[in-house]
């Protein structure tokens, strides 16, 4: 592809709304352009890019007996009511109405669909296993999208589903996703780690998420490398070490003027923050279930709270911080806040774990400028429900081998669900076995991001020049430069790049009438992790020069070998990405090391 001819510019400075290195580089190498929030146009580069990316999908889903197929965009909404998802989903669905007044939905995932197409298709156990999978847009009204390609509303995704007759079957699907994903990230050039998550809307009781780590990830993980053990933050666990109990003290009220932090009380009373408790208060909504209540939480001073799992304990389908009156409404005072007294008619109370294994602890006395020592559980307070609610925190002693937990953030590039039976239950997709009874179809679920793919491998290959990305996904393998518009110069570079072309290398040929400066300014932009440049200097030297991007030492190539050398190049490069595919991460690995 010649440059003069090429739609999409190169911009010298990244627009204000690129917040992320990925989203600038993509920007300013002309590779998308935003339309509006989340909504992006994909210029020709981010389209080839997209293209390697999908058929790098395609490949390893075929590697494990997927068959590729094709779903709508537009779904009727009794699908997802059968479901139920049209109800426990909130604005993040596009819902809208055709001519006739019927409700639609545009896709989010498309778990319904094919439920409803095993009820046609599938019909014996001996139709079972199977893995379908296709690529897909998906719409998504996020609320606040961000980080160019990580956080979109309108994108592509690789969906697969797997078909089985039993939990061993899902389990054998289950893993070989999880042994595929790895194999993708390792040919995109990424290295992804699987770590624990929650099913969230999905359903099922097993899921995965494949994470990029980066600290401008927008997702908080567990990790600890010398266990093995990963974790999404919002599902991590950790063991909980009690200080020693001690003899307990008398409930002691002492006036502590000013004091309505946890820092400020500890120091006051001479004491850690691991001998107080912390009050935190949410009003839950319970849908039509029970009206908005008020949850009053309590933690060890020291500690955050797990706002999904505390949503989990409690049933709620949300939750939201209360303001000060509805706090004070259950005569308690905001700063100052504790069980001690409180009226738990007004609120459902709720207590971390190891509060009932922390004695003597310093409380709110539900008063302003007023505190109790010597607080314990079961003869001073009781909590309604006591669950395992507190967050894990950098250094926290991991659940396997109480080594040092890591707090890291990452970007999700792909996820995988054990949904069980939660779609083929409630939408009647069953299969007869060997004695004509009828059972729910077990199915997984399976997405990879392509475009939030393509913004992580931006971000890891990037530097202060623009991209360097991994041959495997860079749009083109070889920048062809022309540093003269006539003469030798110009024979020579037109000849090499029709030469090029007829050996199938992929080449963007710059061959603009602007300066070497502009020339090599865009070429660090775009990429592309191979460049030949034919000036009159290189030709004195015997050819055209040839290497890495940003090489600072150049081979001369003589042009008549010119073509096999950069296959050459070409094959290296492969050749050092294929590296990681030696032995990436899988199943069986992270189960020894768990």
């Amino acid at each position: 592809m010649r440059l003069s001819k090429f739609f999409g510019q190169t911009l010298r400075e990244a627009p204000s709304e690129s917040d992320s290195a990925s989203s600038q580089m993509l920007v300013r190498a002309g590779y998308v352009r935003q339309l509006a929030a989340g909504l992006y146009s994909y210029l020709p580069l981010a389209h080839r890019s997209l293209r390697k990316i999908e058929q790098i999908l395609r490949e390893e889903m075929d590697a494990i007996g997927g068959q590729e197929m094709c779903m709508p965009v537009v779904h009727p909404a009794e699908i997802w009511q059968e479901s139920g998802r049209w109800y426990e989903i909130g604005d993040e669905m596009g819902r809208f109405q055709d001519r006739k007044g019927r409700d639609l939905v545009l896709a989010m995932t498309h778990e319904e669909v094919v439920t409803s197409l095993c009820k046609s298709e599938v019909r014996s156990y001996r139709q079972l296993p199977q893995t379908v999978y296709h690529m897909q847009t998906k719409f998504r009204d996020e609320p606040r999208a961000r980080g160019g390609l990580i956080r979109v509303r309108e994108f592509v995704m690789k969906d697969s589903y797997t078909l089985d007759r039993d939990f061993d079957g899902l389990q054998s699907q289950y893993e070989a996703h999880y042994n595929a994903y790895h194999r993708i990230g390792a040919r995109l050039g990424l290295n992804l780690v699987a770590v624990q998550s929650d099913p969230g809307m999905m359903g099922g009781k097993v899921a995965h998420e494949f994470m990029y780590i980066t600290p401008v990830g927008e997702d908080s993980l567990a990790i600890c490398e010398e266990t093995g053990y990963a974790s999404n933050l919002d599902v991590a666990t950790f063991q909980k070490i009690p200080d020693p109990a001690g003899v307990p003290e008398p409930l002691t009220r002492i006036h502590t003027p000013g004091q309505s932090t946890i820092a400020k009380v500890a120091a006051f009373c001479g004491v850690s923050p691991r001998q107080t408790g912390k009050m935190v208060f949410y009003m839950g909504d319970f849908g039509e279930a029970e009206p908005p209540r008020l949850i009053a939480v309590c933690v060890r001073g020291d500690m955050e709270i797990n706002e999904l799992q505390l949503r989990y304990a409690v049933s709620a389908q949300a939750l939201r911080p209360a303001e000060a009156e509805e706090i004070m409404a259950a005569g308690c005072i905001p700063g100052y806040a504790s069980m001690c007294d409180i009226d738990r008619t007004k609120a459902l109370l709720v207590a971390d774990d190891l509060i009932p294994e922390s004695a003597n602890l310093v409380v709110g006395a539900n008063e302003k400028d007023w505190h109790y020592t010597g607080a314990n559980y079961g003869r001073d307070f009781t909590a309604d429900i006591v669950a395992p609610i507190a967050l894990a925190y950098d250094g926290a002693p991991d659940p396997i081998g109480g080594k040092p937990l890591q707090i890291v953030r990452g970007i999700e590039v792909g996820n995988i669900f054990q949904l069980g039976t939660r779609y083929s239950a409630s939408m009647g997709a069953t299969y007869t076995d060997e004695n004509g009874k009828g059972f729910p179809i077990v199915m997984g679920s399976y997405g990879i991001g392509v475009g939030r793919a393509l913004a992580c491998v931006a971000e890891e290959y990037s530097d202060e020049f623009g991209m360097d990305l991994p041959i495997s996904v860079a749009p083109y393998q070889v920048i062809l430069v022309s540093l003269g518009r006539t003469g030798e110069v110009h024979e020579a570079a037109e000849t090499l790049y029709r030469q090029l072309l007829a050996a199938g290398i992929e080449v963007l040929y710059d061959d603009r009438a602007v300066s070497p400066g502009v020339k090599f300014a865009d070429a660090d932009l775009r990429g592309i992790p191979l460049r030949c440049t034919v000036s009159s200097r290189s030709l004195k030297r015997g050819g055209a020069e040839f290497g890495r991007r940003r090489s600072k030492e150049p081979a001369i190539l003589p042009l008549e070998h010119a073509v096999e050398q950069i296959q050459t190049g070409i094959a290296e490069c492969f050749h050092e990405l294929n590296q990681r595919l030696k032995h990436p991460p899988t199943w069986a690995s992270q189960s020894e090391s768990a």
